[in-house]
């Protein structure tokens, strides 16, 4: 007899709980026992993906333990443009221990994975400061409590309290004030706040929590960094406006006083040099570039050519301080220095605000986390942390409150609004069995649900990480910009060298050959080009995040345009997963209550899904079900029992080719039956064909819109089922599918994917059942429906959790929308540079005499940047077409 390799129980081989691996049948003892088992497998194939992804560490080397594979982000501050990304990602490869680095510029983080029995945080921390940019370190993560502590009104209640606290683990710090207030910063990992209210109780005082702030670091370093970015430019704008009057009065008429006409050099010196100050990030990060990671940014580019003009000007200053008549003021460039560094600045200032706007949809979901629920414990209700939330605690929600965590309603009736989880805007119905996400509204009345799952397991922190991950991953697009980037800069420096020496050799003097070449190094700048698709992918994501679709990376999102074709599981996807019974048809002068009362003994010890049909419906009609004896199930034929000394047979023809029961005076009626689409059972008592059973599992509202939209669209459309060819066909008929697999087992899904692949088609697959998942790992993208397995949801890139089938069609007019406007800001950022370049270069000036004023070239790309920008935050003005 086999062993259920699960649980180490002996199996009955007749079971039709089994499964094939490589040419080997497992048997399972129950249900649970088969989907754990298939999870287990899932897992593992997860796992040699990620070792074929890091083979290339051997190469380096290194001995990795792929189960101790560690993810991070880190977030860094100071990135101009996409080569600084680039040079960081550079550095952090080189640190021993790193598998994969991706540095995203539009969220300004590190995406990291590495072997942390060989590398330490610190060290990757390091390997982004060594290049001259700031890392946002994580405080030791702590919370505010605010109190009132009535009792605590003199000097004497203060000591004892502070005593008291002063014992306690995981308390930071405290400021305690006469008037009965208290702030205590804690460490919610080591003290929960009812510990350290209980500790006040303790000594003799009632301490009341008046509201918790949760201390959010990296948004307190990003608005300091927008407001000090702004300070920088008002400072510099309100240099550069005498800078430029001074500079530029006595070329077109305007009166300047003789003091300063007289001292030019040195006031402009005086003006400039702030603004140098304000803009120094410009120049250490560009320098730290070359030094430490051999490469050049776009801080190294505005270094070389604001840092000329400025040297070029200083020179000049000082030779005219010393009575050089050689020079005068028209050999001065700090106009062009100062004016350009204050372009930048605002380039940079409105590039970040906007960038900021790049993460609202990830702001958006994190407040919609609750802070508190009330739970019921030792019959009482009392007011907790939503962190002290345990495991099959009893919750208490009134109307109008946020659900704190997802669970199953135990008492109660209510409606909830799940809109910002599924973008779905009519309110669900809830009732005693009903599931419940936290953050979700509830509506109107009260209940009481059972917490199932809590912190990150819940749906709304997995919602947040997926999208996380996502605007953090690179598009293969994305990475051919990275690629470009990087030897742009270097490309861009030795056309302004080319340039300055040429026009030297035409007989131009060095003031206009240099200033050729700053215009070069300025206008060349490729922060468009570095932000042209991570601000769409962000604003992509999002968009799909808050319409219930949730988009694992940006590699998925640009390969859903890309689809051919398209293949639906049938049950669960394109049906609604329960079968009902259409037909009991009696034969041989049975009545059809007799008919059901005899196909539901054997059906009442079956799990299978028809067998429940049955089973529901022998119920409604009020037939009392008696217990079988000897029951056997057949995999894939059906079931036989005994009742009252009759051998009762129900299933297919197979099972009753195996018998030798004779069907075929009722094969016409078996027919029919099947045209309808529905799966037909065979009852048999005492080797006599006795009756028929007709079961149909219902189409899901949308489905057979969905299937015409998609081949309005030229997408090839296929459905996938283990019904007869007969059957699957009729419900292709009804759904609009011609191209129908019929027969599959679960386990030669993936293969028939791989038939199709091999044909040069670009598969998606749409499944939701645990037997789905091998196939939405093979698919070139798998679709998961989010109301099916957690297994099947891992396994999908793409997992739309309002399971409602037009989410297919939105997905894919999504990434269309997206990969659009990618190309649009790749477009704009080439056709700039490219353009802009030769101009800059001088090549109009032998044919028209126009020149590119260094000044214009600095405004020019300050703003390519916020327009690329704020070409993509356009697209939140997307509205999903296929839904209401």
């Amino acid at each position: 007899m086999p062993i259920d390799p699960i649980c180490g129980m002996t199996v009955n081989e007749e079971t039709e709980l089994k499964t094939e691996r490589e040419g080997r049948t497992y048997y399972f003892c129950s249900k649970f026992c088969l989907e754990k088992f298939l999870e287990e497998e899932q897992e593992k194939k997860v796992k040699i993906r990620e070792k074929e992804k890091h083979k290339v560490e051997i190469e380096k080397g290194m001995e990795l333990k792929y189960d101790k594979i560690e993810k991070t982000s880190i977030s860094i501050s100071g990135m101009h443009c996409a080569s600084c990304a680039i040079t960081i990602e550079n550095s952090l490869k080189k640190v021993k221990g790193v598998l994969d680095a991706r540095v995203n510029f539009a969220s300004e983080k590190a995406f990291i994975e590495f072997n942390p029995e060989t590398t330490e945080l610190s060290q990757l921390e390091n390997a982004i400061e060594i290049t001259g940019y700031k890392v946002i370190k994580e405080e030791k993560k702590k919370e505010i409590l605010n109190l009132k502590i009535i009792g605590m009104d003199n000097l004497h209640c203060l000591g004892t309290v502070k005593g008291v606290l002063d014992n306690l683990d995981g308390i930071i710090s405290k400021e305690l004030f006469i008037n009965e207030k208290a702030k205590i910063i804690y460490d919610p990992n080591k003290i929960s706040i009812t510990k350290i209210k209980n500790a006040i109780k303790s000594a003799g005082y009632t301490p009341v929590e008046e509201e918790t702030l949760s201390i959010d670091r990296e948004k307190e370093i990003r608005e300091k960094e927008i407001t000090s970015l702004k300070i920088k430019f008002i400072v510099s704008l309100i240099l550069s406006i005498p800078l430029a009057y001074f500079a530029m009065g006595p070329h077109i008429g305007l009166p300047i006083p003789s003091f300063v006409l007289k001292n030019i050099a040195l006031i402009q010196f005086i003006l400039t040099t702030p603004i140098f100050i304000a803009g120094y990030e410009f120049f250490t990060k560009g320098t730290m570039a070359v030094i430490k990671s051999k490469s050049a940014t776009m801080d190294t580019l505005v270094a070389l050519g604001v840092g000329a003009a400025y040297l070029y000007s200083l020179y000049v200053s000082i030779l005219m301080g010393a009575g050089s008549k050689k020079y005068g003021m028209e050999n001065l460039y700090y106009e062009i220095a100062g004016i350009l560094i204050t372009f930048i600045l605002l380039g940079k200032w409105l590039e970040s605000i906007a960038k900021g706007r790049n993460s609202e949809a990830i702001k958006k979901l994190m407040g919609l986390k609750p802070r508190t629920a009330v739970v019921v414990r030792n019959n009482e209700e009392i007011e907790v942390p939503v962190e002290e939330v345990k495991i099959g605690d009893v919750v208490i929600v009134k109307p109008g409150e946020k659900i704190p965590v997802d669970g199953e309603v135990i008492e109660g009736y209510s409606s909830v609004d799940e809109s910002m989880i599924t973008g779905e805007s009519i309110p669900v119905e809830k009732s005693s069995g009903s599931k419940v996400i936290g953050g979700t509204i509830n509506k109107t009345g009260s209940f009481k649900f059972k917490a199932l799952k809590i912190g990150k397991d819940t749906v709304l922190s997995q919602i947040i990480k997926l999208v996380e991950e996502a605007q953090g991953s690179k598009a293969p697009i994305q990475r051919l910009a990275d690629k470009i980037s990087a030897y742009f800069v270097p490309a861009v420096v030795l056309i302004a060298v080319f340039s300055f020496f040429i026009w030297i050799l035409v007989g131009k003097s060095f003031v206009f050959s240099l200033t050729i070449a700053i215009a070069v190094l300025i206008i060349a700048c490729p922060c468009a080009l570095g932000l042209a698709t991570p601000t769409a992918v962000m604003v992509g994501t999002g968009i799909g995040a808050k319409n219930g679709i949730l988009i694992k990376s940006a590699e998925s999102l640009q390969k859903v345009y890309k689809i051919t074709t398209i293949i639906f599981d049938k049950t669960g996807t394109l049906t609604k997963g329960k079968p009902e019974l259409t037909d009991a048809i009696p034969v041989n002068g049975m009545d059809k209550k007799e008919i059901l009362k005899l196909a539901s003994i054997p059906e009442k010890k079956s799990e299978h899904p028809l067998a429940e049909a049955i089973v529901n419906e022998a119920k409604k009609e009020g037939i009392k079900i008696p217990e079988p004896s000897n029951f056997q199930a057949i995999p894939g034929m059906g079931v036989i029992a005994e009742y009252d000394n009759k051998k009762i047979v129900l299933g297919n023809r197979k099972l009753f080719d195996k018998f030798n029961i004779k069907i075929d005076f009722i094969e016409d009626s078996i027919r029919n039956l099947e045209h309808q689409g529905k799966t037909v059972m065979i009852l048999g008592v005492d080797d006599k064909s006795v009756g028929l059973i007709g079961v149909a599992d219902t189409l899901k509202n949308y489905s057979t819109e969905t299937i015409k939209e998609l081949k309005k669209k030229g997408k090839e459309v296929w459905m996938i089922t283990g019904d007869n060819r007969r059957t699957g066909k009729a419900i292709g008929k009804k759904l609009g599918i011609e191209l129908v697999l019929s027969e599959v087992l679960p386990q030669d899904k993936a293969s028939e994917i791989k038939k199709l692949q091999a044909e040069g088609k670009k598969v998606a697959m749409v499944g939701d059942g645990i037997n789905d998942a091998p196939a939405l790992t093979q698919a070139d993208l798998g679709i998961a429906i989010g109301s099916g397995t957690d297994i099947a949801i891992e396994a999908g890139d793409i997992v739309m959790i309002k399971d409602d089938l037009r989410d297919v069609l939105t997905a894919m007019d999504l990434s269309s929308y997206t990969m659009k406007k990618i190309k649009q800001n790749l477009f704009w950022a080439f056709f700039y540079n490219l353009l802009g370049i030769p101009i800059a270069a001088g090549i109009l000036y032998p044919f028209f005499g126009i020149l590119l004023n260094p000044i214009i070239a600095g405004a020019a790309m300050a703003f390519s940047s916020v327009f690329v920008v704020t070409n993509s935050l356009s697209m939140r003005r997307y509205e999903p077409k296929f839904s209401l």
